[in-house]
């Protein structure tokens, strides 16, 4: 039933129209509040200042991940200006932001007020009791509608309690090379060879036949630069297997990573790794980066971060791709594109704070479209993209194009989530490491994921499988509708 014809049923071109249409229907940030962006920062400002001078305290210190503090110096600039509040900054390594919060409350020593943990890692510190529930701040300051203009905010919630600001928006995106891919004689020979236009590909199947026709190591051009070291492999392997059409776990926490669906979605991962450039299996973040930007790889996968870099004056790489969604699959000869939101970072307060309510405030005046979209403009840090004035802002549009800009967008807009249960650090581990072990030859595709479909079991029955069952249903309940009502169990 599932992956039936190679074929769509709709014409590219009305796909990828369909895809970035969504982007033109805008969003009001404050719903039915009368307060513009600039008075509400105004007021919370001033709630601020009140709130500081009655508990007597004129600092705030945020644990924030390497390369963001560019998007945070506006902020702590103008909260400085509006409240006599110092905040004081403290960098760590983008992995060590969990470690970190958690190891603080072991102590005790409370040295933190906020944070800008990744997404993903939300749930964990929540079961750490690292950060504290802002419901009921929420209740009592955050006005009607302030959250709608954020087009991702499925990860700023967790066991039915809000934790955090999305501040940040990373989804997958493909990112090609515009000198392979318009070259005519390529196409021609392309064509030529698969029967079929080279063209921006739109399943998996599209674009591992791509990577094949352009991996060339005697002319010095390769296929692709997806990512292959462990940390990095369970991203592309989990948009594979949804765009198989099938939930990983059953409603009660049934693996189903290791059906024959899983297994296919995997040896096609080992296949295309064939065509890819020869160093891609130990490059970090950053070195992928460099790498793409010499200019001698079809494809790469990557963030608004990417872009960034990709597209700024230095890069041999500007003005010279194309992009798309990630790859979806025929399921009953229909396109399914699952894209995916694996990272961004997210505004949290710690349960170590001496003064909670006011580092709140700090992460709801950072959150305001006009201090947003502040964090979001400037070049040298990590934050993308969040919310719908984002994609309008010139100065944005010109850090990352509007051709990507309208990818991004549709994909935000439709992106899957990550596993946001308890214990997601632990579960997504044992799938990189049997991933790693297949990729690498050292084990059988089925035997990879059969042991991790072992070991998520004795994760969920460790981790109350009662209510870890819950968690799992309330999230494939926030799976964009589109998504969830094509997406089965096994």
């Amino acid at each position: 039933m599932n992956d039936a014809s190679n074929k769509p049923n709709q014409t590219r071109r009305n796909i990828l129209a369909g895809f970035t249409a969504a982007t033109a229907a805008a969003l009001l940030p404050l719903g039915a509040q009368s307060n513009s962006s600039a008075e509400l920062k105004t007021l919370i400002a001033n709630q601020a200042k009140i709130m500081a001078k009655d508990v007597g305290t004129d600092k705030l210190t945020i644990l924030i991940p390497n390369g963001c503090i560019d998007n945070l110096r506006p902020v702590i600039t103008a909260f400085k200006a509006a409240t006599q509040i110092d905040i004081n900054f403290i960098e760590t390594p983008v992995d060590d932001i969990n470690t970190q919060l958690i190891l603080d409350i072991i102590s005790g020593d409370g040295l933190y007020d906020l944070a800008l943990p990744a997404t993903f890692g939300i749930p964990d510190l929540v079961s750490a009791n690292a950060i504290t529930p802002l419901s009921s701040y929420a209740e009592k300051y955050e006005p009607m509608g302030f959250r709608d203009g954020i087009l991702y905010g499925i990860g700023d919630s967790f066991d039915d309690d809000t934790y955090g600001f999305q501040a940040d928006g990373d989804t997958y995106v493909m990112f090609y090379n515009k000198d392979f891919l318009e070259n005519t004689d390529e196409q021609q020979r392309y064509e030529e060879t698969h029967g079929r236009p080279l063209e921006i590909p739109l399943t998996w199947q599209e674009l591992d036949q791509q990577m094949a026709f352009f991996n060339r190591k005697e002319d010095g051009m390769f296929g692709g630069l997806l990512f292959r070291t462990p940390g990095y492999l369970a991203w592309e392997w989990w948009v594979r297997f949804h765009a198989k059409g099938y939930w990983p776990m059953s409603e009660s926490l049934e693996p189903q990573i290791n059906s024959d669906a899983g297994i296919q979605a995997l040896e096609e991962m080992i296949k295309a790794t064939e065509h890819l450039a020869p160093d891609t299996n130990h490059l970090g973040l950053f070195e992928n980066w460099e790498r793409y930007s010499q200019g001698d790889i079809y494809c790469n996968i990557g963030w608004g971060g990417t872009q960034k870099y990709l597209n700024s004056t230095h890069s041999p790489m500007r003005n010279r791709m194309r992009y798309g969604p990630t790859p979806g699959g025929m399921i009953d000869g229909e396109l399914l594109l699952t894209p995916y939101f694996n990272w961004g970072w997210d505004y949290v307060v710690t349960t170590g704070s001496k003064q909670p309510e006011l580092a709140y405030l700090f992460a709801l005046f950072a959150s305001t479209p006009e201090m947003s979209l502040a964090s979001v403009q400037q070049q040298g840090g990590f934050f993308d993209p969040i919310r719908t004035e984002h994609y309008k802002d010139a100065q944005i549009q010109t850090i990352y194009s509007e051709e990507f800009l309208a990818v991004h967008e549709a994909s935000l807009k439709s992106s899957i989530p990550d596993l946001y249960i308890a214990n997601q650090s632990e579960y997504f581990n044992e799938l990189n490491h049997e991933l790693d072990q297949a990729i690498n030859n050292k084990i059988k595709p089925k035997i990879a994921l059969d042991r991790v479909a072992q070991k998520w079991d004795l994760i969920s029955n460790s981790s109350n499988r009662t209510l870890q069952s819950q968690r799992w249903r309330n999230l494939r309940a926030k799976y964009p509708a589109h998504i969830k009502s094509r997406l089965q169990d096994i």
